[in-house]
């Protein structure tokens, strides 16, 4: 069994597989989206971002979930997606007999790649939970509906092009986990999920395969470690 509290710099398949089965109380992952874009050959402050987007414009292998299932104690899990996985999730976890609702985070200041589409200013989040798992959380932090700006400032200080609002992972770990509860995150990025996880009193265990966004990880949960210690003492 891997330790908890600490992020590991592997694959997630391989990561998944060294864990407890029925050991996870609590999975939120933002994996690679399904995305209808090319590069974009000038560039300016608005339109880069989506070039930043094409090493994840492919999705993710449903494998994943599989191997998530054995490690849950039972399924609970947020999947940050595009409207194009939505379906496929969904068909998933239907199949499975689970609960399921569709939130969302609408952004404020979306980038303009308007094309013939309307602008990017909302992504999904498929919630499963298999029937016997409960909802906590209260009215504030459960409803479907999240807006706020593109986290411009934490893109520019944690370096990375989809990182989500910490209040809204927040709001899922709250909702969904008891304090001590184990919280997973497999595709890790910069470490919001598991920042949010200490903020909210859960035990956690993060993957992230690549070394840049694993260091800054890192770094990001040693900070939250050390301030809330300080704040306890």
């Amino acid at each position: 069994m891997l330790e908890y509290n600490k992020i590991y710099n592997m694959d997630c398949m391989e990561g998944i597989k060294l864990l407890d089965d029925n050991s996870i109380d609590l999975v939120i992952i933002d994996p690679p989206y399904k995305l209808n874009i090319t590069k974009v050959k000038n560039t300016t402050t608005f339109n880069s971002y989506a070039n930043d987007l094409l090493n994840l414009k492919d999705g993710f292998d449903l494998k994943v979930l599989d191997l998530l299932i054995q490690k849950m104690k039972k399924i609970n899990i947020y999947i940050y997606c595009s409207k194009r996985q939505v379906k496929e999730l969904l068909d998933y976890f239907m199949s499975k007999g689970c609960n399921y609702e569709l939130l969302t985070w609408h952004k404020m200041n979306p980038s303009p790649l308007t094309n013939n589409n309307y602008l990017p200013d909302t992504e999904y989040i498929v919630f499963a939970r298999e029937r016997g798992v409960r909802l906590n959380g209260n009215y504030h932090t459960k409803r479907k509906y999240y807006i706020s700006g593109t986290n411009q400032i934490d893109k520019k200080k944690y370096k990375h092009p989809t990182i989500k609002p910490l209040p809204l992972i927040e709001n899922h770990i709250e909702n969904s986990s008891n304090p001590n509860d184990v919280v997973l995150d497999c595709f890790a990025g910069s470490g919001t999920t598991l920042v949010g996880a200490i903020n909210k009193g859960r035990r956690f265990i993060g993957f992230e395969i690549n070394e840049e966004y694993f260091k800054i990880a890192e770094k990001r949960i040693k900070e939250t470690l050390e301030k809330k210690a300080g704040e306890e003492n």
